[in-house]
């Protein structure tokens, strides 16, 4: 069976609603923190700021993974691998 790729416009049709909901759910944490005195020197903001600057300004294609390189640990040798949850 042979998968058709949707277009932009299709993807907006199908996700427009999901999309904007999270949307709307980012302004209203960033409208809590302000409530609470803003969080401007704190490194985790800078951080946000960055991933929603590379989401709108960065390069077409990859957004995913730069975001999830700003959030993301950099590799230290030697790292122990967690014990399963059991």
């Amino acid at each position: 069976m042979k998968t058709q790729t949707k277009t932009g416009s299709q993807i907006l049709d199908d996700r427009h609603l999901e999309i904007r909901a999270r949307i709307l759910e980012l302004a209203a944490e960033f409208d809590r923190v302000d409530r609470c005195g803003g969080a401007a020197d704190d490194s985790r903001m800078a951080l946000i700021r960055s991933a929603i600057e590379q989401l709108l300004d960065g390069p077409s294609g990859g957004k995913a993974e730069k975001v999830q390189l700003l959030f993301s640990d950099p590799y230290e040798k030697g790292w122990k691998v967690p014990a399963p949850r059991i």
